[in-house]
């Protein structure tokens, strides 16, 4: 029998933690409370969660400053984090998503919409184990071993930026607007703005490297994947010319 998939809940108010706990036990997950960042830091420190709820005010440190903290340490950085807030301006739900969230939900919120993210990004973590090791260009992924490498060096991507990567090329040198890599990737049940696409598509560069050049913006249609000569030289002519 598998264990119920853990859930640090970082959540100062204890009526909305209390809430959340509750219909996390009776959707088949094991809560985990926390009610400020010393606490937090703790419980992960004793035992990595499978997703974590945090807050984004806190006593003490934010939970903006929990995240980036988090997705900076190698021991956490692959942990998926849904931010809670009653920020619900753009501005702070972009804020959120750069700071190494996974997804943003706004208070109020519905159990089921939050329950719905959870199992969405829950997914979204879990390696795909069908399939061969995709190659194009210098770039390789392999879903079996969930291990990225550009020019044979490693790549560090988190699990939202590893099936975005993993979608793109297994449809490389085709454009895919938001809209399109919100259904294939994050699924189209899963109530997310076509912005978070633009966040996760910076956060996958990032991670790429020199390799970031081969996902193209296509101005007015989204996005593409293509292969990109493996010298140096090219790389910086290549980009030079976008």
């Amino acid at each position: 029998m598998k264990n119920m998939p853990s859930v640090l809940v970082v959540e100062d108010e204890s009526a909305i933690a209390e809430l959340i706990a509750v219909n996390l036990r009776h959707n088949g997950f094991r809560p985990i409370w926390a009610s400020d960042s010393v606490t937090a830091q703790r419980d992960l420190d004793a035992s990595l969660p499978d997703l974590i709820l945090l807050d984004w005010m806190l006593p003490g440190e934010s939970g903006l400053v929990l995240a980036k903290r988090w997705r900076a340490d190698a021991r956490t950085q692959k942990v998926p984090i849904i931010m809670l807030t009653a920020r619900g301006d753009e501005a702070d739900r972009v804020a959120g998503l750069d700071a190494g969230a996974d997804d943003y939900i706004a208070k109020p919120f519905s159990t089921k919409e939050l329950l719905a993210r959870i199992r969405a990004v829950l997914r979204r973590r879990t390696p795909e184990q069908a399939g061969e090791a995709l190659t194009i260009g210098a770039l390789t992924l392999d879903p079996a071993t969930h291990r990225v490498s550009f020019q044979d060096k490693p790549l560090k991507l988190g699990p939202t930026e590893f099936k975005l990567l993993h979608y793109l090329m297994g449809h490389a040198e085709r454009v895919h607007s938001r809209a399109q890599l919100l259904d294939k990737v994050w699924g189209d049940h899963v109530y997310i703005e076509e912005r978070t696409v633009d966040v996760h598509v910076k956060r996958l560069r990032e991670a790429m490297a020199a390799a970031g050049h081969m996902v193209e913006t296509i101005r007015g249609a989204g996005y593409r994947l293509t292969a990109v000569p493996v010298s140096t030289a090219a790389v910086a002519e290549k980009a030079s010319a976008q």
